[in-house]
């Protein structure tokens, strides 16, 4: 198993290579030369077993390059009972109406980033420790990235983490978990600017190979497919689960759908990863709220992501991104895996600020299986009342983005499973509105919203930024 990049510049590497990486050094996407493919009969086989055990086995299939017991023994040190809350790692939680929710925010930072992240901090010290490099992670967070980043890699040996967030425009609870960070290797940088600048910054930096190669420069956003790779685990034990309870006969190619969140298209497209592999996924429904680019791409076939003054702050702020770094491998696939087709309309992209694949569109639901709507804070604060009131769960925002959209597409017969983006205790201001209740933060995180913080606040200036890296970047 080897990668390559969406743009066509980049040598076959192995898997352990693009963990380092992030971005492609051609400045694409890594991507597989061919997804790995489960078997039914393998995937019935793996129906018993925990979750460090299924990631085992889903990310071997991405990971020859890495000892089976090494990866087995990162997977559990990930996915403990030390890291995460819940027993199962993943509940789920059936709302009625063929409606289920997928509990995704039992870790250290209660978001869904997590889940990824945590595998992600094993595996790179690991490579590290074996190359003999230093690592200098610049990423960029709309809310919850940046926590479960620097939760997953503080105190880790060669590491360095430079994490951009948009000024104001994170919840107090999100800027709290970051901010309240005193490791030496942290380094919480606000961009005077909202995401996408803070991600254009990221991008600019990793495509400057001279200096990426000079501080040693990586990725933890989900421009990583090691991120990509490990979020695909979640689909796996989710269909495991909701399946446990049929007949045997029953079970192979039991089609559920799944309603995700969406903002930069990673977790989305960790689900068209498993459904490639052999999940058996009906529909991926994407969820956007009022920065619904993604929507309009899908309905459309146009992409026009918009600038930062056009960007919304909404009460759902993890989404809110109007351009989707992650596109760019779902528009690899949709132009048939052709680096000259997929330069050609980013070329377009940058020409006339949009992609037209109107001509693609049919293709989207009929053969890729993606369907998509919009929720507005009304939406989302309706949904939180309602599924209150109904079924006694609180919802965060984001994850009621997903449950009003997944309403609106349920097929009869075909369970419809959204997934969770965090504890509704990071939004405490739309749980007191839609429901009167105020709720405090999990006894595990008592006192973090009066911790010290610490940040650098900085221009939307990438001269500032090179030479903040140049100055605090770790070396072997």
């Amino acid at each position: 198993m080897k990668y390559i990049s969406t743009r066509g510049g980049m040598e076959p590497v192995p898997y352990s290579a693009i963990l380092l990486e992030g971005l492609a050094t051609d400045g694409g996407l890594a991507v597989p030369e061919t997804t790995p493919v489960v078997t039914p009969e393998e995937l019935e086989s793996w129906r018993g077993l925990s979750y460090p055990e299924l990631a085992t086995e889903v990310l071997a299939r991405f990971a020859p390059d890495i000892p089976r017991e090494d990866l087995a023994r990162m997977c559990r040190d990930a996915y403990s009972a030390e890291n995460f809350a819940a027993p199962e790692i993943v509940p789920l939680t059936p709302l009625g109406d063929e409606l289920t929710v997928v509990g995704l925010s039992e870790g250290p930072t209660l978001a869904f980033k997590d889940m990824a992240m945590q595998f992600l901090g094993q595996s790179l010290e690991y490579v590290l420790a074996r190359s003999d490099r230093a690592l200098n992670i610049v990423g960029a967070t709309s809310g919850d990235t940046g926590s479960a980043a620097e939760y997953a890699l503080r105190g880790k040996d060669g590491i360095a983490v430079f994490m951009l967030s948009p000024q104001g425009r994170m919840s107090d609870f999100q800027r709290a978990q970051m901010y309240s960070l005193t490791d030496e290797n942290i380094h919480n940088i606000a961009i005077d600017g909202v995401f996408d600048d803070c991600q254009n910054l990221m991008k600019a930096l990793s495509e400057d190979l001279e200096f990426k190669r000079a501080h040693d420069l990586g990725a933890v956003n989900s421009v990583n497919l090691g991120r990509v790779s490990a979020q695909s685990v979640y689909y796996f034990w989710a269909w495991l689960r909701q399946t446990d309870a049929l007949p045997a006969a029953e079970r192979a190619g039991y089609e559920v759908s799944f309603t995700v969140p969406s903002g930069n298209f990673g977790n989305i497209l960790s689900g068209y990863t498993a459904k490639t592999m052999g999940v058996p996924i009906r529909r991926l429904v994407l969820a956007a709220n009022e920065n619904n680019v993604l929507d309009d791409f899908f309905r459309s076939g146009v992409y026009a992501p918009r600038s930062a003054a056009e960007t919304h702050a909404t009460s759902s702020p993890s989404m809110d991104i109007s351009k989707a770094s992650n596109l760019e491998r779902f528009v690899y696939e949709v132009l048939g895996r052709d680096p000259e087709r997929l330069a050609a309309a980013w070329r377009e992209l940058a020409e006339t600020g949009r992609i037209d694949l109107a001509a693609e569109q049919p293709r989207f639901e009929a053969e890729f299986g993606f369907q998509s709507g919009t929720s507005t804070h009304a939406d989302r604060v309706e949904t939180i009342r309602d599924v209150s009131a109904r079924y006694g769960v609180l919802l965060d925002p984001h994850t009621a983005d997903g449950i009003k959209v997944a309403r609106e597409h349920r097929e009869p017969g075909v369970p419809m499973l959204v997934l969770e983006t965090a504890k509704p205790a990071k939004f405490p201001e739309i749980v007191l509105e839609a429901t009167g209740e105020r709720i405090g933060v999990p006894e595990r995180l008592a006192g973090l919203l009066e911790r010290p913080q610490r940040v650098t606040e900085m221009a939307d200036d990438e001269a500032a930024l090179r030479a903040y890296i140049s100055e605090h970047a770790t070396t072997r």
